[in-house]
């Protein structure tokens, strides 16, 4: 790997059991850039965060984070890292400020210091209004707030974001995505974990694909899709009993079965030319008497690149986070 990348886990293994959370993964985040770790639940993107960040022994595998071995120089990497998990780990007890202020002191700052710091992160943060109540009243967005302040209280080079907009509003997830991409400006290295799929097209400089402990795909939002070499016709079909005849009727048109929803009436098929296609697809339709609601035509998106690799989509909504786009259960 590069000098410029500074964070790199080379063929790492972490098994539980039966259980291969991890099976030889590889990834390299360079330097200032946002490396995004796309996946969906139980896909392993925990595991190799918790590893990254000291928390976790690999079985096996090489791993360093800003040049340091995480396994033999582990204090090192603690030093230069700032972490915020799906779970805020904020004290609920404590106000925002006095939370701010006793993360500083664990870092050794200066008590006047640390004070000075929190007040410039309650502010970076727009939680002013609320530094002097307690935790335990803030709102979801609000606590996830305050849990990314508080990873880079010490001002880290390197920070792990897991998952972090999981749960939030859109609004609330739009205004992490501000923060985010002002740390990166201002010169930090991230690993940011994510199911959300807008996400990482909007944040990440270079994407991993990670499915069942195994990296399937990397690279650029824009390379992952240009791979695919194809457009996408999405197709709604006025009376839903006859997705399926439409489906045999379009599949011809394509080298990849059509991705039906039946009880919605939706086919989406993936065609080379999609401008060229249309009208066959209008054509075979009306052939058979069948109407269309609505078709639009549109170009590949991540979730395609991912349904296209695995056969699954990855699942956006959490109230479904081990379904497919059409309802496949994932397997265990």
């Amino acid at each position: 790997m590069s000098n410029h990348h500074t964070i790199v886990a080379e063929d790492v293994y972490k098994h539980f059991g039966d259980v291969k959370a991890l099976d030889g993964v590889s990834i390299a985040a360079e330097n200032g850039k946002v490396l995004g770790l796309l996946g969906p639940n139980g896909a392993g993107k925990t595991t190799l965060v918790r590893i990254l960040a000291t928390l976790l022994k690999p079985d096996r595998g090489e791993v360093r984070v800003g040049g340091f071995n995480v396994l033999r120089q582990k204090q090192h990497v603690r030093e230069i890292i700032g972490l915020a998990g799906q779970n805020t780990a904020v004290d609920e007890i404590l106000t925002g400020r006095e939370n701010l202020v006793m993360v500083g002191q664990l870092y050794h700052i200066p008590r006047q210091q640390a004070k000075q710091r929190a007040q410039e992160l309650l502010e970076q943060f727009s939680l002013t209004d609320a530094a002097d109540r307690s935790v335990k009243t803030y709102s979801g967005g609000m606590r996830r707030r305050l849990d990314l302040a508080a990873s880079i209280v010490a001002r880290p080079s390197i920070l792990f974001l897991d998952e972090p907009t999981t749960g939030l509003d859109p609004r609330t997830r739009i205004v992490m995505w501000d923060t985010i991409r002002s740390l990166v400006s201002d010169g930090a290295t991230l690993l940011l974990t994510t199911q959300y799929l807008e996400e990482a097209d909007e944040l990440a400089d270079n994407i991993v694909v990670i499915d069942h402990g195994h990296v399937i795909a990397q690279g650029t939002a824009n390379e992952l899709k240009a791979n695919m070499a194809a457009d996408f016709i999405d197709i709604t079909i006025a009376n839903p009993l006859q997705t399926a005849q439409a489906s045999d009727l379009l599949g011809r048109l394509s080298s990849e079965a059509p991705q039906t929803d039946n009880r919605r009436g939706h086919v989406i098929l993936a065609v080379e030319n999609g401008a060229q296609s249309i009208a066959e697809v209008v054509r075979l339709l009306d052939g058979d008497d069948i109407h269309i609601a609505e078709l639009n035509l549109r170009r590949p998106t991540l979730n395609d690149v991912f349904l296209s690799i695995t056969g699954e989509a990855i699942v956006e909504e959490e109230a479904q986070p081990k379904r497919g786009r059409f309802g496949r259960r994932r397997s265990a």
